[in-house]
């Protein structure tokens, strides 16, 4: 992994108490929470100034508050951004990027394996005559052919959902763009530290700042990044408007996490790197998808700066009931949804009767995925042979 000393020094900053008021020789180390839903103003005259410029000025939580804008910054500057907006989950991020960018006619599509709930939401607005597309062929000509003249917007994960696929995010931005259309990544698996996609052409990067940004399995966060002007368009047309604005608590409780981001996600590369190699010699396990794992490793290794621990392997025992029992035998990694917390999960997306979804996703029987936490490889190992070596 190979880590920028100014990102290294972004996130320990994250956690700064600021510069110490005139007079006073000492400061605090970590921020202050200013907890409160609204600002008062020493005239009516300033109460409408600060109306007028709402997307900078603090006048009620649901807009600006400083607890928040000082992990908005760190999280921007990280990204290589110039402005970003923190909520109150990813999917609240999500929301507003769709919502404030997109109107009736318009399309929306998905490149790469995507989350869940980020497809669901586009169902829901084609009651509202916005259209979408899945597409899961990373193929840049394939990307070039599913562009419609309505394209508004190009969403990738990358790596992606489940598979954890790298698509070539340069040049899918740069095919987007010369049809007319926006670009957003989901950057949760990679953090800031392991990709840049402002830096490749992307337009807008949005994060589950739940996972590895906040780290602990303690707060629900999510993030936009992109430009002041999109940023400040986004505010007006959809942020605020839907209210899903990060409390100061919260907030404090990323610029907590984020401090420590660096050194956490050394140890969750190196330890899901040591979980990978073993499954990958397992008898019972049929293939590992991991990035580290890709037949194009150049242009992996070209495009991201390292790994994190979120990965998934095949059985060679594909079917309902060899999952059930494997993850069911595993005494170290919790079941349970999310990833990215200091605990090890597992979870899988087959189901007893749920071959026809898989196929429709794109996904193969028998696939198990891993969020390997802190607890060390060693144990994580141990473990998992125990629950593989269950199965006849």
């Amino acid at each position: 992994m190979n880590l920028d000393p100014e990102d290294v020094r972004l996130c320990v900053s994250a956690a700064s108490g600021g510069e110490a008021p005139g007079g006073v020789t000492s400061s605090p180390m970590t921020p202050p929470i200013v907890q409160t839903s609204l600002f008062s103003f020493p005239s009516f005259q300033a109460l409408l100034d600060g109306f007028a410029s709402e997307h900078r000025s603090q006048v009620y939580t649901r807009g600006m508050n400083p607890t928040r804008q000082a992990v908005e910054g760190t999280l921007a500057a990280l990204e290589r951004g110039e402005a970003c907006t923190c909520f109150t989950s990813g999917m609240a991020a999500v929301s507003a990027v769709m919502i404030g960018l997109l109107r009736q006619g318009d399309h929306v599509l998905f490149v790469n394996d995507t989350y869940g709930p980020t497809v669901q939401l586009a169902r829901r607005l084609e009651r509202f005559g916005i259209g979408h597309d899945v597409l899961l062929d990373l193929d840049v000509d394939a990307v070039r052919g599913a562009i419609r003249p309505s394209t508004r917007l190009v969403w990738m994960e990358s790596p992606g959902t489940m598979l954890f696929r790298v698509l070539d995010v340069e040049a899918v931005a740069g095919i987007a763009h010369e049809r007319g259309a926006l670009v957003c990544l989901d950057n949760s698996w990679s953090t800031p530290l392991l990709q840049k996609p402002l830096e490749k052409g992307v337009d807008f990067v949005v994060h589950s700042a739940t996972k590895y940004l906040a780290g602990h399995s303690d707060v629900v966060a999510g993030a936009v990044i992109s430009t002041a002007e999109r940023i400040q368009e986004l505010f007006y047309r959809s942020s605020l408007l839907l209210g899903g604005m990060l409390s100061p608590f919260d907030s404090w409780l990323l610029s907590r996490g984020i401090r420590s981001l660096p050194v956490r996600l050394r140890q969750h590369e190196a330890d899901a790197l040591r979980v990978a190699e073993f499954l990958s010699a397992h008898p019972a396990v049929a293939r590992i998808h991991h990035p580290a794992f890709s037949e194009d490793r150049e242009g992996v290794e070209g495009q991201l700066g390292g790994y994190s621990g979120l990965f998934s392997f095949e059985l060679r025992a594909g079917d309902f009931g060899s999952v059930r029992t494997v993850v069911d035998r595993l005494e170290h990694f919790r079941i349970g949804v999310s990833w990215g917390g200091v605990e090890s999960l597992v979870l899988s997306p087959e189901r007893e009767h749920g071959a026809e979804r898989l196929a429709s996703r794109g996904l193969p029987r028998g696939l198990v995925r891993l969020s390997v936490g802190l607890e060390g490889a060693d144990l994580l190992i141990d473990d998992l042979a125990q629950a593989l070596g269950s199965l006849p």
